[in-house]
């Protein structure tokens, strides 16, 4: 177990260079500078002095060739630092800091909702597999998961926060949030993510259960299930204590690309909701050309990625005996 961990970290570590190494050289390759896109801003009467503009470049390590930028960018990091944000003139760590949680907030329980919700559909409609309900089910599934989140995102705010007055429009919490109860700001933070949570579940309920029915009418066509078929066992012990456990091992695999698809996704949904989070802040330091918070964002996305990877690594022996982590 250790000499694994020991092994997927060092492979980590070299793929976290690899992907900061790339993103860093396209995003110095973008047209515009965090200079240019603040001076674009300005009265033109007001605009900064070619020397002042030479000094501000150096401030910022502009005047450096990108890759003699990066490696400055990782000695720093090496030494806890990951530097200042352009735009808003913070540390970034401080910046991921107030982020991470609100983007947490929103995946990990779009994460459990979706798999809640996603294994007894699934388990239901290979038990049901032909039937006229599974068929409904089956069709309304995939219409689901080919809806777009940013048209469903937009529908579901014109619906219940427009017209119907339920939910907040956007945003993670009201503006009387400090005045509230404690029972009181749950209620409000939950109202608010509602939405937002929605969008990130339903794709993802959709494509996970129709994942899981086709696993379970594969594991039903094995001989072992016959043989209990056979021995007079019922249906629910077939597919609950026989086939379902055979079915966890694709879906254990299939959780590392979980995390990192919610977040990739948060960059879309946090933007249409005014939702505080990494994703809303990586679009606005694009946007910016602040480069060390994208920087700063991605390194946090791909250890969050790998770590979920890692995790479903650990999880696939521990549902699969003949898997041993140290083959």
């Amino acid at each position: 177990m250790l000499t694994f961990i020991i092994r997927r970290l060092a492979i980590g570590a070299f793929t976290l260079l690899v992907i900061t190494f790339v993103i860093y050289g396209l995003i110095r390759s973008m047209p515009g500078t965090p200079l240019t896109v603040s001076m674009n801003e300005i009265d033109p009467s007001k605009q900064p002095s070619p020397e002042r503009v030479k000094q501000l470049q150096a401030a910022y390590g502009l005047d450096k060739p990108w890759p003699v930028a990066y490696v400055h960018w990782i000695g720093k990091l090496f030494q806890g630092d990951m530097g200042r944000s352009f735009s808003r003139k913070q540390p970034v760590s401080k910046i991921i800091g107030e982020r991470i949680g609100p983007t947490l907030l929103l995946s990990i329980p779009s994460l459990l909702l979706g798999l809640l919700l996603a294994i007894p559909l699934g388990l239901y409609c290979s038990a049901r597999d032909g039937k006229p309900e599974e068929r409904i089910i089956s069709t309304f599934l995939y219409m689901l998961y080919s809806f777009p989140s940013f048209v469903a995102a937009l529908f579901l705010q014109l619906y219940f926060a427009v017209h119907l007055r339920w939910l907040p429009l956007f945003g993670m919490v009201g503006d009387n949030y400090a005045q509230l109860s404690t029972l009181g700001k749950t209620w409000d933070l939950f109202l608010h993510a509602l939405l937002p949570v929605t969008v990130f579940t339903y794709g993802s309920l959709a494509y996970d259960a129709r994942f899981i029915r086709a696993n379970m009418q594969e594991v039903l066509r094995q001989d072992y299930i016959r043989t209990a078929r056979a021995k007079g066992l019922g249906p629910f012990a077939v597919i609950w204590r026989h086939a379902f456990r055979n079915t966890l091992i694709p879906l254990v695999t299939k959780l590392g690309l979980m995390l990192p698809a919610l977040l990739s996704g948060a960059v879309i949904v946090e933007q249409i909701f005014t939702w505080p989070g990494m994703g809303r802040q990586f679009f606005e330091s694009i946007t910016e050309r602040d480069y060390p918070t994208v920087m700063g964002l991605t390194l946090m996305f791909s250890i969050l990625t790998l770590a979920a990877q890692l995790l479903a690594d650990i999880l696939y022996a521990v549902v699969d005996p003949r898997i041993r982590l140290e083959q």
